[in-house]
């Protein structure tokens, strides 16, 4: 028989997505049938799999030790690079990822934020993945080409408090860009994006139609030189290329921007400051009111340094961040 102990980390969570946590490879008819014959109990007592799982809770297994081992797959992390920490407390962290690297995989092979994350919380002692259920996750997503700011959760706690906050829109989230034009006077968006996922371009559509999403977006313009802005965004919804599909359509696309952008001013910018990557960058977060173990965070706000070939751009261009914070 083995005996699991709930830490406070892993409980607010159901029984049975707890097991298939930690049992992996076992099927979930597998499952439900060890808790109908009481072969799984939960404080010693016949559980059905919904509960509730609190700290110092126990779960036993009635199961030989090669069937439990068999029914665990093995977890190792290879070394990667480590990320840019922006913030860290025992919930989550908030890094800075920069422009070219995958938020998660596309595919086994890639190279993603996540991998770095998950490297990062094992050689700090934060994440052991022979051992712990609750696996540290990114709760937003940037493009691969997107430079800024990416939150995780480190345990349960933080993925469901961050998971909360993103769905009701209670973060505040703010990018910077550089765009094409000049742009005089604040704008804001409102419509409906429609993916190609063959094409992967999404089209901005003013009325609803069959599986387009809402979207909205405020755009402040801080400076420009005449050729050029710098643009602050302002995210209400956060939809996939919401934001360089949004200034293409109004004649300010960002620089550097392959799908969306202007072909002959990313040329014109590519070789004057070999600008790699779209100039869109997610500067700032910051948290509203938040209670218990998060109060701390209640109103704070971080920012990721601009990249370097972006401050270069900026710089060159003579554009600056007035009027923003």
């Amino acid at each position: 028989m083995r005996e699991l102990n709930i830490s406070a980390a892993e409980q607010n969570q159901r029984l049975d997505k707890y097991l298939k946590k930690y049992l992996n490879k076992a099927p979930g008819s597998f499952i439900y049938k060890m808790l109908r014959k009481k072969n799984i109990k939960l404080n010693r007592a016949k559980a059905e799999g919904n509960e509730t799982l609190k700290a110092g809770d126990s779960i036993q297994l009635f199961l030989a030790e090669e069937t439990i081992d068999g029914f665990r797959e093995a977890v190792s992390i290879k070394k990667v690079p480590l990320p840019d920490v922006i913030y860290e407390d025992p919930h989550i962290l908030i890094v800075n990822k920069p422009a070219g690297l995958l938020t998660q995989k596309a595919k086994i092979s890639d190279l993603s934020l996540v991998d770095e994350i998950l490297y990062y919380l094992e050689q700090t002692g934060k994440y052991d993945p022979t051992k712990d259920t609750a696996k540290p996750s990114v709760c937003n997503r940037l493009d691969r080409n997107t430079s800024g700011l990416v939150l995780s959760g480190i345990d349960l706690a933080g993925l469901q408090f961050l998971s909360d906050a993103l769905k009701q829109r209670t973060l505040k989230k703010e990018y910077l860009c550089i765009v094409k034009g000049r742009m005089t006077e604040p704008l804001h968006i409102k419509g409906y994006l429609k993916k190609d996922e063959r094409s992967n371009l999404v089209k901005l559509l003013e009325t609803p139609e069959e599986d387009a999403k809402a979207v909205e977006t405020y755009f402040t313009p801080l400076s420009d030189n005449g050729e050029l802005s710098l643009v602050k965004a302002d995210l209400i919804t956060g939809k996939t290329h919401q934001i360089r599909s949004h200034l293409a359509s109004v004649g300010h696309p960002i620089i550097g921007d392959t799908k969306y952008g202007e072909e002959s001013a990313n040329q014109k910018y590519r070789k004057k400051y070999g600008i790699k990557h779209q100039l869109l960058h997610a500067r700032y977060i910051t948290f509203p009111d938040c209670e218990g173990c998060f109060s701390g965070l209640s109103g704070r706000t971080f920012a990721a340094p601009v990249p370097a070939q972006f401050n270069q751009c900026m710089l060159g261009e003579h554009l600056y961040e007035r009027n923003s914070k």
